[in-house]
């Protein structure tokens, strides 16, 4: 089994309410504990050791996770591109462009957004009273 499917497993598994209800027992059963224990570091050590390995690991679960949801929008994206016998082919491989080469789109796309905007405004007979920033979402 490789490590996609078992990221996807485990992720399933950690997201699930049952996961998260067990997790909560596990720390009321430790703060129960704490009496017994006198509150000594050691008993301290076991909740702060455990919590930083369980949250280390799920970074990488979690990042593994999120690169697939990533890629599989992305490819959905680009078949609904692909269909669309309007849209520019060009915007399936944005992947390769540089930091520069994504601004210019953005600045170029806004600017034809504003300029909708405007035409819009203008068939309704309304002026802008304030100008829309696109760039804040």
């Amino acid at each position: 089994m490789n490590f996609a499917k078992i990221a996807q497993k485990l992720a399933l598994w950690a997201g699930s309410p049952k996961t998260f209800l067990g997790a909560l027992v596990l720390l009321v059963l430790w703060a129960v504990s704490g009496p017994f224990f006198q509150f000594n570091d050691t008993w301290q050590l076991i909740i702060n050791t455990s919590t930083t390995i369980i949250t280390f690991l799920m970074v990488f679960l979690i990042q593994n996770t999120q690169n697939r949801d990533t890629d599989i929008l992305h490819l959905k994206v680009d078949e609904l591109i692909r269909a669309n016998k309007n849209a520019h082919n060009a915007m399936l491989g944005l992947e390769s462009l540089d930091l520069k080469q994504l601004e210019a789109m953005r600045r170029h796309y806004q600017a034809m957004g504003e300029k909708e905007a405007k035409n819009l405004g203008a068939e309704q007979g309304l002026e802008p009273k304030n100008k829309i920033d696109l760039n804040q979402c």
